[in-house]
This record gives C-alpha cells, structure tokens and sequence, in this order.
C-alpha cells in the first residue's frame, strides 16, 4: 500500500496499490509499478503495482479453479453474495469518490451515476430467477428445451471516466449467471476498483471468483483478450481499442466479445422545443464528467429560426455550468480532463478549429496554468466533414450547427460512424416518434439527453459504436451460452 494524499473526507488511511488476485491482495509477479498523478494538481498520487502476463494467467487459473463451485450455487446464493457486496459499496462509496478524484479528477459532487452502484449491484442480484430457457412440444414425439449456461471464466477491461460503475454493469452480469471473471482496469484510474474489490472480498465472495488487475493495454489488456482459458470479453472504451480486442479474440478461441464502444451523439433541437428544458439539459450532457462520456450529447443541431436565443442561452449556461476547481471540493462542478494525453488530445481538437477558421462563441483553449483543464467550449457552423464534428473528441467542446429541414437533419445525424446515443427535442409527438425510428443509435431520448440510462433498459451501441448490450434482462444474455436439448418421449 502506498500513503493517501492530503487530508479530506473520504480519504483512505492507506491506498490499496496492489492486484486482487484469488481473494487476496498481492503485489505484481515482476514487482513492477506505475505512478498515477492528480490532473488538477499534477502532484504524484500513489504509486501502482502493474499487472503482465504471467499475473493474467494466475487471476485465469484461480477464476477456473473457482468456475464449478460458483455456478453449482443456487442463483439465490450468488444473489445473496451480490448483495452483501452492495452494502459494503455503500458504505465505501466516499472512498470511491475520493480516488476518482485524485486518479483522473472528477469532482466529488459529480460522481455521473456512481451513487447508484450499490442499487445497481443489487439489481443484478434481483434477476438471479430470471435466467431461464424454453420449452416447445413443437415436435411430435419430443420435449425440447433451451438452457441458459455460464461461459466459465471470463474478461472485462474497463475505461477510466466511469471505473466502479462500469465494472459493475459487467461483473454483475457475469457473476450473477454462474461466471467467473478477470478485470483489468484503466492505468489512467484503477484505484476505486480496487476498493470494490475489498468490499467483495469483505463479503465473502470466495477466492478466485473475482480478480482485479492494474494494468496497460499492452501486456496486461491484450494478454486477457489472447487467453485460451477466457471464454467471453466485455470491452468498454475505444471504438479503435475494440477493433484489436475483437482481433485478438478471433486470433485466439474465438471468444466470445461483447463491446461499449465511442459516440458523437446528434441533439436535434426543432423550432417549437422549450429552450428552458433543452439548454441546460445540452450542457450538462457536454459538461457532465467533463466531456469524458461516451454518450454525451456532442452534436448539436438546432432549428435556424431559434439558433441564435439557443446559442445566447447554452453560453451563459455552459459559463455558469461549467466553473472549475480542485475535484476534492465538494461545491466544484468540473474538473480536469483525465490526463496529459487527455489534455493534449483535446487541445489539439481546438487547435484545428483555429486552423479551420472555425468560430469559437465560448472557450476554445486551455483553462488555467496548472492542471489540465480545458474551458468550457462551443464550436458553430462547423463543416460537416470536419474531424471537428467526425471524431469523438472526449472533453467539453459541443459542435452547433443549424437546420431548416427534417430530411436534412436526420441525414446528418446519422452520418457517423457512430451509433451509440441520440436526442430529440420537440413538442411534435409524430415528428418524435419518427426521429426514433430513423435514429441509427441504440438509445434515443425525446425531450431529455444523455447521460439518461435506466437499469431496466438495455444499453449499447449500433454501427461503430459497439455489439451486445449492458443492463436490464437482456445483460445475462450476453453472459450465457444457449444449449438445445432434444427429449425423445
């Protein structure tokens, strides 16, 4: 373990800076370690033990040694185990909070959806009696019936902006239907994890059921993408990231991938919508975790007749919205982008629209000369065609651009290769509902934007945007392999 940082609410005697291998935390084989850096401050934070392959194959043969017995229980008993485990999330949540912020800087008063960990662990529990097959007495002379069975050992590689609740969304999917499972977190934020991590094994969750891994795309990510002994992936980040880690499965076993992948989601704003509604909901959807979510609302195309009030109102919004400081105070609305290269990458975005000529309203450079923050910022009449409104830019930078007619727009909404989120806002039900139909994204909001979610309903994206879905009945699916059974009577 390393020392915590200055003093705050929520501040750990000792961060846990170890892997979470077979219940138990152990350093790394090589004893290799990483440093982290508070992107407010850029002070050191801790100091990290980095996970390679041959960690990878010990946290795979303690997940395969544990596989038989955990998906011999009985559904209420993992239930049980799962819910154990969201009582102690709950109570380490302020703990949780704290690392994000000292990790990859999101506020504390901003943890995105991070409070409904422990009801989301919770939900997943609840639908330990849902996992069901079929019947059908369709043949003559036969009985036949579908199963519904765990995969074995599995994978997860999480993303940064969201640690503890993505991880979530995939082991509790995964350990609820009789999986055992391996995560590698972000070596950009892979403390809070590791919290859970403790809060699971204080639960009781036997050993090897759950392993934590603090690792790089390269070796740890590809050494569990590569695995024989992995049956299923789940990969939340890049969309360029889950090309390779599709690539590797398929060079493997074929194992078996699910992927969240990136957006640049289209916000239609149509001429009779209620600016009082769809202007704050635009920007906290771009401001929200600072711009670093997959399914904040990055494109926005607003009805030319209203163009010009919309623009006047989402700057002073975004001005009043987006005020900055240290992520550990609990009044601080944004924080840093995650990193250097974060930082780098979205200063290089706002360079190219000073290059274009591109009009910048509000913001457009750094904020600051300590951090890496990034002011808040409106890009307008962007070309089409520019990587400006093409590219999932990661940080809080909004392209407006403006629109007279449907066809028109919903064209170019759809022109990405994106797929993963879109919004609608109008007082026209038929118009709406036709936005959602047409909508190539696997989420549509009307009169709302994102981060809109519901654990009942599915997520995941079209197109480039992924393959499978997180959340709601249809997660286990994509946990579980199908078996036929034929019954001759």
């Amino acid at each position: 373990m390393t020392e915590s940082p200055s003093q705050h609410p929520g501040k750990p005697e000792a961060i846990e800076n170890r892997l979470y291998i077979n219940g138990e935390f152990v350093p790394s084989r090589s004893g290799a370690q990483f440093d982290l850096y508070n992107p407010a401050t850029e002070a050191h934070s801790a100091s990290v033990y980095e996970a390679g392959p041959e960690d990878v194959d010990l946290a795979v043969a303690a997940a395969k040694a544990a596989f038989p017995a955990w998906s011999a229980l009985g559904a209420l008993q993992r239930a049980h185990y799962l819910e154990k485990w969201a009582t102690n999330l709950e109570r380490c949540m302020p703990e949780i909070y704290y690392l994000d912020a000292i990790c990859m800087g999101k506020p504390i008063s901003n943890d995105f959806f991070g409070s409904l960990v422990p009801l989301m662990v919770r939900t997943f529990a609840a639908k330990a009696l849902d996992i069901t097959g079929d019947s059908s007495l369709n043949t003559p002379d036969f009985m036949n019936i579908t199963l519904r069975q765990p995969y074995g050992v599995c994978g997860a590689i999480i993303p940064w902006n969201g640690p503890v609740p993505t991880m979530i969304m995939k082991v509790g999917a995964a350990l609820i239907t009789g999986n055992t499972i391996v995560v590698k977190t972000s070596e950009k934020a892979p403390l809070s994890c590791l919290v859970a991590a403790r809060c699971a094994q204080e639960a009781g969750i036997p050993a090897g059921v759950l392993n934590i891994l603090s690792g790089h795309g390269r070796p740890c990510g590809e050494a569990i993408a590569r695995h024989m002994d992995i049956r299923k992936i789940s990969f939340t980040g890049s969309t360029a990231t889950g090309r390779a880690i599709q690539r590797m499965a398929a060079e493997s076993n074929l194992k078996s991938v699910t992927l969240e992948l990136g957006g640049k989601s289209p916000l239609v704003i149509w001429d009779d919508a209620d600016l009082a509604q769809a202007v704050p909901a635009a920007a906290q959807s771009i401001l929200g975790n600072t711009g670093q979510v997959c399914i904040a609302s990055s494109r926005v195309y607003v009805h030319a007749s209203i163009a010009d009030p919309f623009l006047a109102r989402l700057k002073t919004t975004m001005t009043a919205m987006g005020q900055s400081g240290d992520p550990l105070h609990p009044t601080t609305a944004r924080g840093p982008q995650a990193d250097a290269a974060q930082f780098a990458r979205v200063q290089g975005y706002l360079h190219r629209a000073r290059e274009e000529h591109v009009t910048i309203p509000l913001g457009g450079d750094r904020e600051g000369t300590q951090g890496y923050f990034i002011q808040p910022t409106i890009l307008t009449d962007v070309p089409e065609s520019s990587p400006l409104v093409k590219d999932e830019i990661f940080g809080p930078v909004v392209v407006v651009n403006t629109f007279t007619d449907e066809e028109d727009v919903m064209t170019r909404a759809n022109d990405t290769e994106y797929g993963l989120y879109a919004s609608i806002y109008t007082r026209d039900l038929s118009r709406a509902l036709r936005a959602a139909k047409r909508f190539e994204a696997g989420s549509v909001c009307i009169n709302c934007t994102g981060p809109t979610m519901a654990f009942d309903m599915p997520f995941g994206g079209w197109k480039a945007s992924g393959q499978g879905r997180e959340l709601s009945r249809y997660a286990t699916d994509y946990w579980t392999e199908l078996k036929s059974v034929f019954i001759a009577l």
